[in-house]
C-alpha cells in the first residue's frame, strides 16, 4: 500500500484564532494515532502547505488522519481540528481535489486498536438446588494500541457489566510498555438469580434483564503520577449469548462520546488535500509472465509509440504513475537504456530550437528523472552540499563515479543531438546538462527529500543561498560564489571542512549495558547523523553522549518498534516516534555505511539477554548472527526490485485506464481506415500514434492479456475478503460506540 499527499491548504482558521491572531499553523499527518509526517509552519489564518509526501505504508491502519495545530511557544500545542479518512473511503478521495470540514479533536475520539474477547454464560446449583446464571468475560489481549509520546503504552482494561439498575467494574492488571498486550484474564458476573431467593440482594435483577445488559471494555494507558490516557471501548450485548452459550471474537476499539455536541465543525475551517493511495494485490510470478513480456519487448518495438510501455504512459491520466514501474522493472531487466534512448528520440523529433532541448515533461524526461532518483543516490549522498561550493570542478571529476546507465543514456543522448542540430557546437553539451544540472544536482540541492537525502523539511542554508540571490542579483551573487569556492577548497586541503548534515531528530535509546528492555532501560536523546558520524546528545545543540563512526556501523536492521546499530562496540537499540521515521532513518543509515568494509551478512535479530541471544539461544556474544541482513549491495545498478509488484501495479493502471485504451484503440481504426483529412481530430489528437495498424495490434494485446489477470485477481479478491470470518483478527467486528 503506498500513499502520496500531493498537496495540502487550509482555509478560513481565523474563526478559531480571532481576527488579530495572526500564530504559526502546522499540520501533521498521521495513520490512525501514529504521527508520520510533520508539514511546515506557516505564520498565516489559511496556510498552504506545498510539500509532497509519498510513502509506503508498514502497517494495517483504520484512518489515515490530518491534524491542524496552532503553535504555541510557551505552552502545548493546540489542536484546531482534523480530518480523518476512513481506509476504505481513500479509493473515492485517490487523485481529486477535494475540500474537507475540519472535525474537532478531542481525547475521547482518538482510538486505535483492537480487543480479543470471549463470553459465556453459565448456569450454576445454589447450595438450595435452585439455578442461576453466571457471565464470564475473558479478556484475552489486544492489538495495535497507539504508542504514547513516542513509547510503548502501558495499558489496563476495565470490564463492566452495565444495566439500567446495575454497573459493576472490574479491572485487570496493568502490562508495561507494549502495544499488543495479553491479558488472559477472566471475570465473574451474576447475571440472575433463583425466584426463591429472599435475601435482599444489591441489584434488582431479573430473568428478563438479561436483554437490557452489556459488557463495557475500557482501554487505558496508566499515567503513574499523571492522568491515565483513554485509549478506546467497546460494548457488547450480552444477547449476543440468546442462541449460544459462548461467544468469541476480535472488536475495535471505538470512541467515547465527550457529550460535546455543541461544537459547530463549520467554525473550525477547512483543508484541501489532494491524495494518492494505491492497494495492490500480488499474485505469483507465474501469472504476470505475458504481462511482463510484453512490458519488457517495448525498447524494440518500431515505432517506439506503439510499444505496451509508450501506450501506458499516453493513457494514465498522471503519467507519473506509470513511469515509476517502469523505469525500475525496466531497469531491473537492463531494458531501460535502448527504451529512454527511443523515446528522447522521438523528443527531438518534436524539437526545433537547441535552447530548449529536453525541457518539457515528456516521457523521455520523466524517465531519466525516476532513474536519477533510483541509481543515483549513492552518488549525490555525502557530495550535495560540497558540489554547491565546487560546481563546475567536482561535478565535472565525478564523471568516473556516475553510474554505467547514466553514462550511457547520456552518451546516446548526445549523439542524437548532434545528428539533430550539426550546425549547433554547444547541442552536445546542452542536450546532457539539462539533466546532470537541471534535473539532478540542482533539484538535490533545492530539494534533498526528493532523492531522500533530507526529511521533509527545508534546508536552511539553501534557502540563505536564496535570499543571497536576491539581495545581490545574479552577477553579484556568483562572484560571491566563485570566493566561496576558493575558501572551500583551501579548507578541503587543510582538512578542515565540515561534515555533511544528513539527518537529525529525537527518538529513544536503550540505555547501554543494562540486563533488560523496560521503561527505565529508555532514555529520550537527540540523534545526529553525518556523512562522519552518528551521535545522540540529551538535547539539541549539546555536546554528544555518544559517538559512533559511520565508518564503524556493521549493519542496521529491524527489531520488533524498534531497529538496531550494530557497530564494533555493543549493539545500539533505537526507538523511532514512528513505523515511517524508523525506516527513514533505517534507510540513510543503510545508505551512508553501505560501502563500509566489514559489512556483516547475518546478525541476531534480538538482543543478548543474561548470556545468551533470545533469538537463537547462542551463549557466545560475539557468535555469528543467525539472521541474513537484509540491506543491499552498492547499487550500479544492483537495487531490490520486486518485479512482481511493478507488473502488478502496471496491471492496475492498465485496469483504470480501460477508456482511455478504447478511444485510442478506436482512434487508431479511424486513421487507418480513413485516409483524407480528420473530420473529428478531438477524438484521437491528444494520443502519439505514429503507426495505427502496429499500435492497434500492441493495445489488441495488452486487452486480451488484462482480461486473462481480470479472473484470478477477482477469484483472489473474493477468496480474501471471504477467507477473514468477521469478528476474526483479521476482520474485527466494528464495536458498538457510545
Amino acid at each position: 500500500m503506498f500513499i502520496c499527499v500531493k498537496s495540502c491548504e487550509a482555509k478560513n482558521l481565523l474563526p478559531y484564532l480571532g481576527p488579530h491572531k495572526m500564530r504559526d499553523c502546522f499540520c501533521t499527518i498521521n495513520l490512525d494515532q501514529e504521527e508520520v509526517y510533520l508539514m511546515s509552519f506557516r505564520f498565516l489564518s489559511s496556510p498552504f502547505f506545498s510539500e509532497e509526501f509519498y510513502f509506503e505504508i508498514p502497517r494495517t491502519f483504520q484512518y489515515l488522519s490530518f491534524y491542524v495545530y496552532d503553535k504555541n511557544v510557551l505552552q502545548r500545542d493546540l489542536r484546531i481540528g482534523k480530518v480523518a479518512i476512513k481506509k476504505e473511503d481513500l479509493c473515492h478521495h485517490s487523485g481529486k481535489e477535494t475540500w474537507f470540514s475540519l472535525q474537532p479533536v478531542d481525547s475521547n475520539s482518538e482510538v486505535q486498536g483492537k480487543v480479543h474477547l470471549e463470553l459465556k454464560l453459565n448456569e450454576l446449583i445454589t447450595e438450595n438446588g435452585t439455578v442461576c446464571q453466571q457471565l464470564v468475560v475473558h479478556i484475552k489481549a489486544c492489538h495495535g494500541l497507539p504508542l504514547i509520546n513516542g513509547q510503548s503504552c502501558d495499558p489496563y482494561a476495565t470490564v463492566s457489566l452495565v444495566g439500567p439498575s446495575r454497573n459493576d467494574q472490574k479491572k485487570t492488571k496493568v502490562k508495561k510498555k507494549t502495544s499488543n498486550p495479553q491479558f488472559n484474564e477472566i471475570f465473574y458476573f451474576e447475571v440472575t438469580r433463583s425466584s426463591s431467593y429472599t435475601r435482599k440482594s444489591q441489584f434488582q435483577v431479573e430473568e428478563e434483564d438479561i436483554e437490557k445488559l452489556e459488557i463495557r471494555i475500557d482501554l487505558w494507558n496508566n499515567g503513574n503520577l499523571v492522568q491515565d490516557v483513554f485509549l478506546g471501548e467497546i460494548k457488547v450485548p450480552v444477547n449476543v449469548l440468546r442462541t449460544d452459550s459462548s461467544h468469541q471474537a476480535w472488536y475495535l476499539l471505538q470512541p467515547r462520546d465527550n457529550g460535546n455536541k455543541s461544537s459547530k465543525t463549520d467554525d473550525l475551517g477547512s483543508l484541501r488535500l489532494n491524495i494518492c493511495y494505491t492497494e495492490d494485490y500480488v499474485l505469483p510470478s507465474e501469472y504476470y509472465g505475458p504481462l511482463k513480456t510484453l512490458l519488457l519487448k517495448s525498447p524494440d518495438v518500431q515505432p517506439i509509440s506503439a510499444s505496451a510501455a509508450y501506450i501506458l504512459s499516453e493513457i494514465c491520466r498522471d503519467k507519473n504513475d506509470a513511469v515509476l514501474p517502469l523505469v525500475r522493472l525496466l531497469l531491473h531487466h537492463d531494458k531501460l537504456v535502448p527504451f529512454a534512448t527511443a523515446v528522447a528520440e522521438l523528443d527531438l523529433k518534436d524539437t526545433q530550437d537547441a535552447n530548449t532541448i529536453f525541457r518539457g515533461n515528456s516521457l523521455a524526461t520523466r524517465c531519466l528523472d525516476e532513474m536519477m532518483k533510483i541509481v543515483g543516490g549513492d552518488l549525490l549522498m555525502g557530495r550535495v552540499y560540497s558540489f554547491m561550493y565546487k560546481l563546475f570542478s567536482t561535478i565535472v571529476k565525478s564523471s568516473m563515479s556516475c553510474p554505467t546507465v547514466m553514462c550511457d543514456i547520456f552518451y546516446s543522448l548526445r549523439q542524437m543531438a548532434t545528428q539533430r542540430f550539426p550546425n549547433d557546437p554547444h547541442v552536445q553539451y546542452s542536450a546532457v546538462s539539462s539533466f546532470v544540472f537541471l534535473r539532478f544536482f540542482a533539484v538535490a540541492v533545492v530539494s534533498p527529500h526528493t532523492f531522500h537525502l533530507r526529511p521533509h523539511h527545508p534546508v536552511s542554508n539553501i534557502n540563505s543561498h536564496l535570499k543571497t540571490i536576491q539581495t545581490l542579483g545574479k552577477e553579484g551573487y556568483i562572484m560571491a560564489f566563485l570566493d566561496e569556492i576558493s575558501s572551500t577548497e583551501t579548507k578541503e586541503s587543510s582538512g578542515t571542512s565540515e561534515p555533511v548534515h544528513l539527518k537529525e531528530g529525537e527518538m529513544y535509546k536503550r540505555a547501554q549495558g543494562r540486563t533488560r528492555i523496560g521503561k527505565k532501560n529508555f532514555k529520550k536523546r537527540w540523534f545526529c547523523l553525518t556523512s562522519r558520524e552518528l551521535t545522540y546528545h540529551k538535547q539539541p545543540g549539546k555536546d554528544a553522549i555518544y559517538t559512533i563512526p559511520v565508518k564503524n556501523i556493521l549493519a542496521v536492521e529491524n527489531w520488533k518498534r524498534m531497529f538496531q546499530v550494530i557497530h564494533t562496540e555493543k549493539p545500539l537499540y533505537v526507538q523511532a516516534n514512528n513505523c515511517v521515521e524508523a525506516n527513514e532513518w533505517i534507510d540513510v543509515l543503510c545508505r551512508v555505511s553501505r560501502c563500509n568494509q566489514n559489512r556483516l551478512s547475518f546478525y541476531h535479530p534480538s538482543v543478548y539477554l543474561n548470556g545468551n541471544w533470545l533469538c537463537c539461544q547462542e551463549t557466545g556474544e560475539n557468535t555469528l548472527g543467525c539472521k541474513p541482513c537484509t540491506a543491499g549491495v552498492p547499487a550500479d545498478i544492483q537495487i531490490d526490485i520486486d518485479e512482481d509488484r511493478e507488473t502488478e501495479r502496471i496491471y492496475s493502471l492498465f485496469t483504470l485506464s480501460l477508456l482511455k485504451l478504447q478511444k485510442m484503440e478506436e482512434a487508431c481504426g479511424t486513421i487507418a481506415v480513413y485516409q483524407g483529412p480528420q473530420k473529428e481530430p478531438d477524438d484521437y489528437s491528444n494520443f502519439v500514434i505514429e503507426d495505427s495498424v502496429t499500435t492497434f495490434k500492441t493495445i489488441q494485446q495488452i486487452k486480451s492479456i488484462i482480461e486473462k489477470l481480470d479472473e484470478p485477481h477477482e477469484k483472489y479478491r473474493k477468496k480474501r475478503s471471504s477467507s477473514a470470518k468477521y469478528g476474526s483478527k483479521e476482520n474485527p467486528i466494528v464495536g458498538k460506540a457510545s
